[in-house]
């Protein structure tokens, strides 16, 4: 048996649906062949257990033949035990490779979403990444478990049929045509089926990415009056949802109810037929009653059958979606030859814009339109494509983990992982000494004296049990306690008070000195304690200076810092 998670769960084909699955099978295939094996065995311990019966019957009871009884009875015995064993095997077998394909899927999409980085939420949508991980994978390993029932359903099928033609030609023609005819009767309900499977999946995961904004946005909605509205839309989207469940629902039923109905049928055909023979002489009591059970028993098989084939239908459509995540790719990749890494307190130059990023000091940028500074952060931590030297390097020529590593980059998205607050702050195991003086640069010591626990405290999932404005100062001390040599902060302050901007601003500069610092900002208590300000317009620098010297000098950056009404915002 494995140890889950796996230690490398390797590299996955993607290219469609079945090639993942196939993969998936190859990685796993000692396991699936241990399952099969042992599902042969338990399912044709069942199948020729109504044989035993029947010679126990005629050469025991209809002979009156006590030894041979005796015999026969220690036969079905020793074949109950066997698929007893049997039994328990395949299913510890069957539980591996149900968990074996999860892991292996889910720790692939875990590290694609890290290799994509930023990229992943602008490409696929959160509902659509929570349904792999809540849904998906279930159907994934259901279909790896069903493989070794499946496998000793055809063999069972094919050993009964060889004693049915041995016993009567007749019988053993009807089982071998008539088995594959029903199969064929159910299998054209099985493509409307993956249809409705597939369109039900994706809106499942649209109404999961609705659900969760909802969610993360429920302070924004209450406090702009817009919670009833949301909740029309979404009762209104669950609705789409629960129809077309009841579509896949209709269509299951038919499919269940045929799986019921047709074998059915098919053990009624049997028996009439045996009775039949039995009445005519051609077959004796004791094959009378194993053509009874081995009718009865067809119907194993046969439900197995279709279950299979429910289960890779389901298979293929989760496969469709984890294969779409795996095929992204980043924005930003490794370079095909990496340069030497910069040395410590290089310049760091954003050529589009023409920011130039002086070592050691705070810079602000400054813009009208927010989105602006957001992608100069954005190019410079190597997150969006761009021109950026960092000293006489190409950003673009450095691995990313070298890029990460040494420049962080903070934006209002940021969130908070579930855990204890020392867990989710100190990611890099700096100590509590940088911890509790990042705390106070970022005025977060209130948060942490209202917790009774202190750095112990639970965090829960996405930091939802602190207000907007705690989370913003915990993410703040989570970048600040990293100590990056250079960090860049996307609006760092936006959700606090007035008071409590004030003394981040004038507690920041002095905590990272001697660091490259960047910071998105158009708070003038944060401008006013930078060392310089660039201003940037339609994505260039057209001033640099001084908070106060641009304030004065450059009735654009007045009219943004300040909010001034009427006053013109153009180039100076």
């Amino acid at each position: 048996m494995r140890h889950l998670p796996l230690a490398d769960p390797g590299t996955a084909d993607h290219r469609s649906p079945g090639r993942y699955l196939w993969w998936l099978m190859k990685g796993q295939w000692h396991t699936l062949l241990g399952g099969m094996l042992f599902g042969i065995i338990w399912m044709v311990c069942q199948a020729v257990m109504p044989a035993v019966i029947g010679h126990a019957i005629d050469d025991g009871i209809a002979a009156k033949d006590t030894s041979s009884l005796v015999q026969w009875t220690l036969a079905m015995t020793a074949i109950g035990i066997l698929q007893a064993v049997s039994g328990i095997i395949r299913h510890r077998f069957a539980v591996t490779n149900w968990l074996t394909a999860a892991y292996r899927t889910v720790q692939l999409v875990a590290r694609q979403a890290t290799h994509l980085g930023a990229t992943l939420p602008k490409r696929v949508a959160t509902g659509e990444v929570v349904a792999i991980g809540t849904n998906d994978l279930a159907h994934l390993g259901n279909a790896m478990d069903v493989t070794a029932r499946a496998a000793g359903a055809v063999v069972s099928f094919l050993v009964v049929a060889a004693i049915l033609l041995n016993a009567s030609v007749t019988l053993g023609l009807v089982v071998l045509i008539g088995v594959p005819v029903l199969l064929l009767l159910i299998g054209p309900l099985l493509k409307p089926l993956q249809r409705r499977n597939m369109a039900q999946r994706e809106m499942m995961g649209q109404l999961s990415n609705l659900a969760t904004d909802i969610v993360s946005g429920l302070r924004i909605l209450r406090g702009i009056g817009g919670e009833r509205v949301f909740h029309e839309r979404y009762v209104r989207d669950s609705q789409k949802v629960r129809l077309a469940g009841v579509k896949v629902g209709r269509l299951q039923s038919l499919l269940d109810a045929f799986q019921v109905l047709l074998p059915g049928v098919f053990v009624v055909v049997v028996v009439w037929i045996g009775a039949r023979f039995a009445v005519q002489g051609r077959i004796s009591a004791g094959e009378l009653v194993a053509f009874y059970g081995y009718a009865a028993f067809l119907m194993i098989p046969l439900r197995t059958a279709t279950e299979f084939a429910n289960k890779w239908i389901r298979a293929f459509v989760a496969a469709r979606r984890v294969v779409r995540v795996l095929s992204l790719e980043p924005e930003v990749t490794d370079p095909d030859q990496s340069y030497p890494e910069p040395p410590v307190g290089a310049e760091l130059v954003d050529v589009e814009s023409g920011l130039r990023v002086d070592p050691g000091v705070v810079t602000a940028l400054v813009s009208d339109r927010p989105e602006e500074t957001a992608r100069i952060a954005d190019r410079l931590g190597h997150y969006a494509p761009g021109e950026v030297r960092w000293g006489d390097v190409p950003l673009a020529g450095l691995p990313r983990d070298v890029v990460r590593r040494r420049i962080v980059v903070s934006d209002p998205d940021s969130t908070l992982f579930s855990g204890t607050l020392r867990e989710a702050l100190d990611i890099r195991d700096r100590g509590d000494g940088d911890l509790l003086a990042a705390l106070h640069t970022a005025s977060a010591e209130d948060v942490l004296e209202a917790l009774a626990e202190g750095l112990d405290a639970p965090v829960t999932e996405r930091g939802r049990s602190f207000s907007g404005g705690q989370r913003q100062r915990l993410v703040l001390t989570r970048v600040l306690a990293a100590d990056p040599e250079v960090l860049v902060l996307v609006e760092p302050t936006s959700a606090v008070d007035a008071h409590t901007e004030a003394r981040i601003a004038s507690r920041l500069r002095q905590h990272r000195a001697g660091r490259t610092t960047v910071v998105t900002t158009t708070s003038p208590l944060l401008l006013d304690r930078v060392d310089r300000v660039a201003f940037v317009r339609d994505g260039a620098v057209v001033a640099v200076g001084r908070h106060r010297d641009l304030l004065r000098d450059l009735p654009g950056y007045r009219a943004v810092v300040t909010r001034e009404i009427g006053e013109e915002v153009s180039h100076p």
